[in-house]
């Protein structure tokens, strides 16, 4: 007797190439996308007494830390510009890069439950978080502008510049570049656990190799050409200059820092759709 064929709605098959993006499926799931983003809000600020206002109160307090250490202690350099509105400058888009890291990084073993009962396009996972920084660096913004206001209106030497036009470009590369080295730190930390633990360490050494802490213009001369291989040097950099008429911003260094950004947003799409397929088994 001939068996009849059961006509399935959705069939699901291995995926047969590393490099895989169904951006049409990855958008079917986008109320799933929406979800996972408020999930990010609710858990991180339920049960604080302060809840969002942790928003605009991190980014103020280390302002204040760098504003003390480096500017008032180590005398350090800002190129004309008033020290807390410098630093914060800094701060809040360095802020959006390294959570973008730091919580892509941790996106396997942090949802290991979920993935090993439910399937979902795995990508939904890290976009999520690139998402939700998104949303806590658009509120920071308002921050830094309030604080551009305030400045200003003291007379303050500075200034917009045209390549405020670039922001959306500058956003872009931070968020795909930190989504690319988080695939990739969240691959190899399935397998090697203790990479964890480097994160937030390595973060920080990162962080004072970048121009947050100083402009380019005032590091040594031996020294410049190394810093400025960091590719969020140039982004920082480009951000100030928009922002503040003060920065070092050049077609080249843009131009590197996208290119560096794609190649580490391919290395980690494909090291991420290679872990996917067995990474249960090994966490």
């Amino acid at each position: 007797m001939e068996e009849s064929k059961v006509e399935w709605d959705l069939v699901i098959e291995p995926t047969q190439s590393l490099f895989v993006l169904n951006f049409r499926e990855l958008w079917r799931y986008r109320d799933l996308l929406a979800m996972f983003v408020k999930r990010d809000f609710v858990s991180f600020y339920k049960q604080t007494i302060l809840g969002p206002a942790w928003f605009f109160i991190q980014p103020i307090f280390t302002t204040l830390v760098f504003v003390f250490v480096f500017g008032n202690l180590a005398h350090m350099s800002t190129d004309g510009l008033p020290q807390f509105l410098f630093y914060l400058t800094g701060i809040t888009a360095w802020n959006y890069f390294s959570d973008c890291i730091t919580k892509t990084s941790n996106v396997f073993a942090a949802n290991a439950g979920i993935f090993g009962k439910v399937y979902f396009p795995r990508l939904i996972m890290p976009l999520s978080i690139i998402v939700s920084n998104l949303v806590r660096f658009g509120v920071q913004m308002l921050l830094l502008l309030f604080t551009m206001l305030y400045f200003g209106l003291k007379g303050a030497d500075f200034h917009i510049t045209w390549a405020l036009g670039l922001f959306p470009l500058l956003v872009s590369i931070m968020a795909l570049l930190g989504l690319g080295l988080g695939l990739i730190i969240t691959s190899l930390t399935t397998k090697y656990k203790d990479l964890t633990f480097l994160i937030a360490f390595g973060m920080q050494l990162l962080m004072y190799a970048t121009t947050v802490i100083y402009p380019l213009s005032s590091a040594p001369e031996r020294y410049k050409d190394i810093i400025a291989l960091n590719p969020m040097t140039s982004i920082i950099e480009a951000f100030r200059f928009a922002f503040l008429g003060k920065g070092e911003l050049t077609l080249w260094s843009i131009c590197y820092s996208t290119f560096l950004t794609l190649i580490c947003l391919i290395i980690g799409v494909l090291v991420f759709n290679r872990t996917e397929r067995n990474f249960v088994d090994t966490i």
